[in-house]
């Protein structure tokens, strides 16, 4: 199924058959499955506590995309920005994005986001977990990015008027490129999340931005 919203263009199925109906784009900013089974958990977050969330117990993260699908990702972009690329066989980058999650929890203190384009090493500090969590979004999804993550490695990203994300989720990649007059396109396997996606995106498209985005916090690290 293929749904469009202003300038995004959303699929409802599997990457791999998605992918070779599409042209090539500018730019994949995507959070693939990192093979950690974190959707089988079911409950997220606060220790294991009542304040943990409840995401419904699933597989899609059981094993990490196949070679196959990595090939054909790799081939739909020049600029390409991989979260959890120390989970995948990926050549060495000079300009890894290190999200520093100012953690409360049990998470990991940062994650890590593998991308092909020239620089120096990034760091961004933005707390999603807590309390005191940064933003007010609604979560709606086990490995939902934070808005104001995702709209830090568009702008770190060379210049890029259309952005895929192949693994789409809950849609916030979708809106940051939205947000910052960016075209999108999006692919999801899962009904529940597309269905998330399309109305957040909507919702997206038929708000003006008129205020600045709060800027997170950013920090260059030396390699050496």
């Amino acid at each position: 199924m293929k749904v469009e919203i202003g300038n995004a263009t959303l699929y409802l199925g599997d990457c791999a058959e998605v992918l070779s109906m599409i042209d090539k784009v500018d730019a994949v900013i995507t959070d693939p499955p990192y093979g950690i089974n974190i959707a089988s958990k079911g409950m997220v977050g606060g220790d294991g506590k009542a304040s943990a969330t409840d995401y419904g117990e699933n597989t899609w993260d059981s094993a990490i995309p196949s070679p196959e699908v990595m090939s054909l990702i790799d081939a739909a972009a020049k600029w390409r920005a991989y979260f959890g690329g120390n989970y995948f066989p990926l050549p060495p980058s000079s300009c890894w994005l290190v999200w520093d999650k100012m953690n409360t929890g049990n998470f990991a203190d940062c994650e890590l986001c593998w991308t092909n384009w020239p620089g120096a090493v990034r760091r961004l500090q933005w707390r999603w977990n807590g309390m005191i969590r940064q933003g007010n979004e609604e979560r709606y999804h086990p490995t939902q990015k934070p808005l104001e993550v995702m709209k830090w490695v568009i702008e770190l990203c060379p210049k890029s008027d259309t952005i895929l994300d192949p693994f789409m989720g809950s849609g916030t990649t979708g809106v940051a490129a939205i947000q910052m007059g960016k075209k999108f396109i999006g692919i999801e396997r899962e009904q529940k999340y597309f269905d998330i996606a399309c109305k957040r995106i909507e919702q997206a498209v038929a708000t003006p931005q008129l205020f600045e985005h709060e800027k997170p916090k950013q920090t260059q690290e030396a390699m050496f």
